[in-house]
């Protein structure tokens, strides 16, 4: 059956419905508003919440929600119906603009990392017309910023908003000293990839780990795992290509333009492309994606993973995210042309994301932390925890002749000889790609791969806009005061390879030589979460959010606290899951097998038969019940201990130093367990009947 490709966007209040619903001045006001960021007058205000009910109600929505984005990765909002009970007892539809525009959830029961005291419950949600809504399941939804009743920011979308106007700002300046005046407003675009499991959602449910921690605690690896590079872009199966039908048609309707789909490298693992498109609607778009995966996996019979590390001993999941900047006239700032040699405006713009990302490597490395996130990077699947930018030696060359003053080899691209005369000459891009790289030009973007699977897209990019606006200041600075344009530019182009040159690497991320070699280029190597998130408060970067006015001091020590916060309860909760599963299903179960395993012993000998195999196996079994035992009682007493430490850096460490160490050492006696006891016996699904029974 075909595909009606009319009904994209069918269930989103787009430009085409806007258009359709609202006199032209009303259209208009609001254009203004969502294009050059103009307020939105109140009576305007009243007469689109007005027509988005109508319409809202016509798509078959009966409620209404304020959906925001709170510091837990996951999405909010309370439902409110349209319905109003009038005096005669009949119920009408109302939905005022005060309705639309302000919202009014419970603020203490999100983390605010001490913004907030728990008694302190007042907090406002405001509508962002610069995001469309849409109706998901008879409710329409509202995409709102989410802050304090003191006025700070209690989300990830407000300092996302914050930065684009930064950005924007900082790099207008440097556009009108280009000559450029067409040009009102520069956007930052995104493409987030999302990687993802798919998995039986029978087996799901029989393993706890995976039901409350997102990844599996426990599990020995299967006699075949990716080894055979087989999966990667293979035959999608049926089932799978089933879920990818039914998400694609789901994410249309909601206007996420959901492009490329395929299967990635490890068994059972996918991922799913959009098209990029602004950054604030682009980190929407991934939230929801995320979110209506989970339902059509669960339709179909399966479960998806999001988690960054699911499966120990082949590839995790990442989330690529594609950033550019464009303007509202129609160029890509980052995108060099035929000759990037004679395109300096595209060398500046270039130049400052160097800059920037040198600056700021520790903050960029910060966006990318979490715990789930700790099992992946660095693992030959996914960058190790240095910054560092990938250019390609085409545009390196350039930089580096720019820089000492030589000529540049002006030679435009050739072409890709295959040599087969049947196949087409194709023209060569000016670099290769390079998949170890956490930052890597691709052509008109940068790609930053370090981003994990179930984060927000959004912590990145505010961050990448942030510290790229900070660098165009000061370009725009120089170029606005200089005596000699041309002359200045070609400074800052050569000051930029000469201070900050270190930053760019070409070669493999994954060796232990890149390792070295950033440590005497002075790079920093933050390896683990806990580490990464101390850049949050460094006094350089908060100085940074509150000169380009994306967070105050006070928003950046929230996020601190709640990142910490929120690694001792990721540890925890997925200690106190390993303690549960040894104890109540693990060790029963290498008792039970024990028990066999001793009986069959005793009616061999009885029957005359000495089997040296059979003793062997029970005292290793009983060896590994013991000791088992023994780490559980430990890990117990870890835990009992870590609800003690106040200070929550401390505690962060305890959790990484003691008790994920002592998480390891019981899944390593278990996994050895898993490998000895009867598959009859064994009490949860392995990683074949995961990976391999879809």
């Amino acid at each position: 059956m075909s595909y009606d490709f009319s009904h994209f966007g069918c269930k989103v209040f787009n430009d085409r419905v806007m258009r359709d619903k609202l006199s032209k001045s009303t259209y208009q006001s609001l254009r203004r508003s969502i294009d050059e960021g103009e307020p939105l007058e109140p009576a305007v205000a009243e007469v689109v919440a007005s027509a988005m009910k109508d319409w809202a109600v016509e798509q078959g929505a009966t409620h209404f929600t304020h959906w925001f984005q709170p510091m837990t990765t996951f999405t909010a909002g309370k439902h409110d119906s349209f319905i109003t009970p009038t005096r005669e007892g009949r119920g009408v539809l109302e939905f005022s603009g005060k309705e639309l525009i302000v919202g009014e959830p419970d603020a203490s029961s999100f983390p605010s990392g001490g913004l907030r005291n728990t008694f302190e419950a007042r907090g406002y949600t405001s509508w962002d017309c610069t995001s469309p809504a849409f109706v998901r399941e008879g409710t329409l939804y509202i995409p709102t910023a989410f802050y304090a009743y003191t006025g700070e920011a209690l989300d990830t979308k407000t300092p996302l908003l914050r930065s684009n106007e930064a950005v924007s700002r900082q790099a207008l300046r440097v556009l009108r000293a280009f000559g450029n005046t067409s040009a009102t407003r520069v956007n930052p675009t995104v493409g987030a990839e999302q990687e993802y499991f798919l998995i039986d959602r029978e087996k799901y449910e029989q393993r706890l780990d995976l039901k409350l921690c997102g990844r599996t605690l426990f599990g020995a690896r299967p006699p075949k795992g990716q080894e055979m590079e087989d999966h990667y872009c293979g035959r999608i199966r049926l089932r799978v290509r089933q879920f990818m039908r039914d998400l694609d048609e789901a994410l249309w309707e909601l206007g996420v333009p959901a492009k490329t789909e395929h299967n990635e490298a490890a068994p059972a693992q996918h991922e799913l492309a959009p098209v990029f498109g602004a950054v604030n609607v682009s980190c929407d778009h991934n939230q929801l994606t995320m979110e209506v995966m989970r339902e059509i996996a669960k339709k179909n019979g399966l479960a998806c993973l999001l988690h960054e590390k699911p499966f120990e001993g082949v590839n995790g999941s990442g989330k690529h995210n594609n950033w550019s900047l464009s303007t509202n006239d129609g160029q890509n700032l980052l995108d060099p042309g035929k000759t990037p040699y004679e395109n300096m405006q595209f060398l500046v713009f270039l130049s400052a994301v160097i800059a920037a990302v040198d600056n700021y490597a520790d903050l960029l490395r910060m966006s990318a932390a979490n715990a789930g996130n700790d099992f992946r990077l660095g693992g030959h699947e996914a960058p190790p925890g240095i910054i560092s930018i990938y250019l390609g030696e085409q545009l390196t060359d350039v930089l580096d002749h720019i820089a000492h003053g030589d000529v540049v080899d002006q030679t435009p691209s050739c072409v890709l000889e295959t040599g087969v005369a049947t196949l087409p000459k194709l023209p060569k891009d000016g670099s290769d790609r390079n998949r170890t790289s956490p930052f890597a030009f691709t052509g008109n973007k940068f790609e930053f791969r370090m981003v994990g699977a179930s984060a927000s897209v959004a912590i990145s990019s505010y961050i990448l806009n942030t510290i790229v606006a900070d660098s165009l200041r000061e370009i725009a600075d120089r170029l606005e005061n200089c005596a000699d344009f041309d002359a200045e530019i070609q400074k800052i182009v050569q000051e930029t390879v000469r201070d900050h040159g270190r930053i760019i690497f070409n070669g493999n991320n994954y060796t232990a030589e890149w390792v070295e070699e950033a440590e005497k280029r002075g790079l920093p190597n933050l390896q683990n979460t806990v580490d990464a998130i101390t850049a949050m408060t460094a006094p350089k970067n908060i100085a940074l959010m509150e000169r380009q006015g994306v967070m105050s001091g006070a928003e950046c020590h929230s996020r601190y606290e709640i990142m910490l916060e929120n690694y001792c309860k990721i540890i925890n909760i997925e200690a106190a899951t390993m303690c549960e599963m040894a104890r109540r299903q693990i060790l029963p179960a290498c008792v039970e097998f024990a028990s066999q395993n001793a009986r069959a012993y005793t009616e061999l000998k009885a029957a005359g038969i000495q089997n040296a195999d059979i003793r062997a196996l029970a005292a290793e079994i009983s060896d590994g019940i013991t000791k088992a035992g023994a780490i559980t009682g430990k890990l117990e007493k870890a835990l009992e201990q870590a609800s003690g430490i106040g200070n929550m850096l401390e505690n962060a460490r305890y959790h990484r130093d003691e008790i994920r160490p002592q998480m390891a050492e019981l899944r390593a006696v278990c996994d050895r367990m898993e490998q000895l006891v009867s598959a009859q016996v064994w009490p949860i699904p392995t990683y074949a009947d995961l990976l391999y029974r879809v």
